[in-house]
């Protein structure tokens, strides 16, 4: 079976995320709950990354890309999880929200009360995973993970906000593009291929995103690093999620409402 084209992936969006607005208004503790689980999702994605991807120093001292490589390459089980298992993740829902609400099927009100309710069930999602499932096991007590971890705290707060911020753009919008691309597949292979590329290639080149932030940076503050509530949330998070919010909802949902709009009505049509 062929693949969808793109007023077809437009059209299946629309129909997920009239399902998501009917679950967010009827069902918000539902939504809640499958929130808690994309964090948990993200959160296994950022300790695998973290772990595969510092664990071979002598492999890596003097080739640093493939550091970044081997990171990249595991963090996308969190998003594979999500979009398989149908959990609600904030970033993804930053774009696939969008079209319909631009065929305006719904108000953005409710496009808000979903990113709310999503947004913070993620956030409880990852730290209760990262504090219940790493830290208390202690999965990155000891070096090579321990310095690992603590250096990408510090460096996630040492940005500046502007630069944060552009990172967080690039970040979803290719997290929002692995989305679509999985709306295109119709088997496991497809999807899970359509999330991994994009979001390995966030990785490696450096974005920023604030759920799986919601990961590093609390590990790194409960491995000792020297990183304040306030910086973690002004000087990242905050940044960051603005930027996911652009580049999801403008650069992938009104983007490609945009160009395939007409194709997906007249295919409606016929």
């Amino acid at each position: 079976m062929q693949i969808k084209t793109p007023a077809e992936i437009l059209k299946a969006s629309m129909v997920g995320a009239s399902s998501k607005i009917e679950t967010t208004v009827n069902h918000p503790w539902r939504l809640f709950i499958a929130a808690i689980a994309a964090g948990i999702f993200i959160a296994i994605g950022g300790i695998l990354s973290l772990t595969i991807g510092f664990g071979f120093p002598e492999l890596t001292a003097h080739n640093p890309a493939l550091s970044k490589l081997l990171a990249g390459a595991s963090f996308p089980i969190g998003l594979i999880l999500v979009v398989v298992l149908g959990a609600e993740l904030f970033t993804g829902n930053n774009a696939m929200l969008i079209p319909a609400y631009m065929e305006r099927n719904y108000g953005f009100g409710s496009v808000l009360t979903n990113w709310s309710i999503v947004y913070v069930g993620n956030f409880i999602g990852a730290v209760f995973f990262t504090y219940l499932f790493v830290f208390l096991p202690g999965l990155t007590q000891s070096d090579p993970w321990h310095s690992a971890i603590i250096k990408i705290g510090l460096t996630k707060t040492s940005m500046n906000w502007g630069i944060v911020l552009l990172k967080g753009i690039g970040a979803n919008w290719f997290v929002c593009l692995g989305v679509w691309l999985a709306l295109a597949g119709h088997n496991l292979i497809e999807k899970a291929f359509g999330c991994w590329l994009p979001v390995m290639a966030f990785v490696v080149l450096g974005y920023e995103h604030c759920i799986a932030n919601m990961f590093y940076l609390p590990l790194a503050m409960m491995e000792g690093a020297e990183i304040s509530v306030g910086q973690a949330l002004w000087r990242n998070i905050i940044p960051a999620t603005i930027g996911n919010i652009i580049g999801g909802a403008f650069f992938v949902g009104c983007l490609h409402w945009y160009l395939h709009k007409e194709r997906n009505r007249t295919s409606e049509e016929v």
